[in-house]
C-alpha cells in the first residue's frame, strides 16, 4: 500500500496542474484531508462497523442467539426488544444498546429468553413462508 501512495506522489509532481490546484500535489495536504472526512463518516456508521458480541445460530425452524451478558448482569434493568428482522437488548450496565439482526425474518411472539447465570440463550421460531398467492389479469392497451 505504502508502495502506491509513492507512486502517487511521483505522478502528482509531474502533472501540469491549473493554478490554485498545486495544493494536490502535497501528499500530506490529501492525506489529512482524507483523515478527516474518514474521521466524519465513521461515527455515524460506527453501529454498522462495530462488532457485535452476540452470536447468531439458525437451525432447520429457529433461530438462536446468544449474548454473553456476564454473572453480574441485573436482569430488573434489562430489557428485550424482539422484532421480525432484528432483537435489541438495552439496559445493561453501560446504558447503551445492542442491535443483533437476525439472518431470517422471525415470528416475535415465539421469543424463549433464557439467562444461565452468564449468556443470555434468546430462542426465535422462523417464520414460515407465505402460501397465499394471486392470480393476476392481464389487460392490454
Amino acid at each position: 500500500m505504502a508502495g502506491d501512495w509513492e507512486e502517487l506522489e511521483q505522478w502528482m509532481e509531474t502533472q501540469q496542474l491549473p493554478k490554485g490546484f498545486d495544493i494536490f500535489k502535497q501528499s500530506d495536504w490529501i492525506e489529512n484531508y482524507v483523515r478527516k472526512m474518514m474521521n466524519k463518516a465513521l461515527p455515524a456508521a460506527s453501529n454498522a462497523l462495530k462488532p457485535s458480541a452476540a452470536n447468531i445460530l439458525e437451525t432447520k425452524r429457529h433461530v438462536i442467539v446468544t449474548y454473553p451478558l456476564g454473572e453480574s448482569a441485573d436482569l430488573g434493568a434489562l430489557k428485550l426488544l424482539v422484532k421480525e428482522d432484528r432483537v435489541k437488548l438495552s439496559g445493561m450496565g453501560s446504558g447503551e444498546s445492542e442491535v443483533v439482526r437476525l439472518p431470517k425474518l422471525v415470528l416475535p411472539r415465539s421469543c424463549i429468553a433464557e439467562y444461565d447465570g452468564a449468556v443470555l440463550k434468546i430462542k426465535l421460531k422462523k417464520r414460515p413462508p407465505s402460501k397465499r398467492s394471486h392470480i393476476a389479469s392481464i389487460h392490454g392497451l
